[in-house]
């Protein structure tokens, strides 16, 4: 399917909006191999029905959702610094879930399971209500001109979605560089009656989140980052 087809007139009526679009990016060699070789073991299909995440993963322990882990540097990196949670990513791109799975090979990570779906229906199909310890989403597509922002993730109905799938005391933990896509994001979660937010407005940048390559190059440029971090209420 090609971009094109993605956005047909009419579509989005018939298949909601999507927050994202689908690129024919090419695989590298080494990411093919290791998505080749590793999905099947790592890889939870989606299905529109709740899963049992204890099962998915082997074992009993706080799981963690990163929505759009990109080419998956920050997900190996925080799972491996914190081997007592279990990480669940969705990415819908295959370059990116080929080098997550990469990570996964060469740094014998057994905490990471990995869903290739929208992200809006694996949290409104496959998670059960409560289960959540946490939640990261990192950096977005700011989809940048006004005429797309109602393609941006963060929205009412989907964040009250993903509080819902918090534990008590879980969190909701995003990051952004573009300001006025951190404005929206301090407005809706500031309206969900499910979250505190645990400061007054943006968060220091909390030690779990690595400090990227993109977000250096960002720094050196001027661009700042704002974090947000809301709890879930007891």
């Amino acid at each position: 399917m090609s971009d094109s087809d993605l956005d047909r007139p009419g579509d989005e009526r018939r298949r909601g909006i999507r927050s994202y679009v689908l690129r024919q990016g090419r695989m590298s060699v080494a990411q093919k191999r290791a998505y080749d070789r590793l999905f099947a073991q790592y890889a939870i299909l989606f299905a529109a029905k709740q899963i049992d995440l204890d099962a998915a993963f082997g074992r009993h322990a706080p799981i963690v959702l990163e929505i759009g882990f990109g080419m998956g540097e920050t997900t190996a990196a925080i799972a491996q610094a914190h081997p007592e949670n279990s990480y669940l990513g969705i990415e819908v791109h295959s370059p990116g879930v080929g080098s997550l799975l990469k990570l996964i090979a060469s740094h014998a990570l057994e905490n990471v399971r990995i869903v290739q779906h929208d992200a809006v229906a694996v949290v409104e199909h496959m998670i059960a209500p409560g289960t959540l310890s946490g939640v990261h989403i990192f950096f977005p597509d700011p989809w940048p001109k006004k005429r797309h922002h109602k393609r941006r993730l963060i929205q009412p109905p989907f964040v009250h979605l993903l509080a819902s799938s918090l534990a008590p005391g879980g969190y909701l933990h995003l990051a952004t560089d573009w300001e006025d896509y951190a404005q929206q994001m301090l407005n809706v979660l500031n309206r969900e009656p499910l979250l505190v937010n645990t400061v007054p407005d943006y968060a220091p940048r909390p030690a779990h989140r690595p400090l990227t390559k993109f977000e250096q190059r960002g720094r050196k440029l001027g661009h700042p980052v704002w974090d947000l971090f809301y709890r879930r209420a007891a």
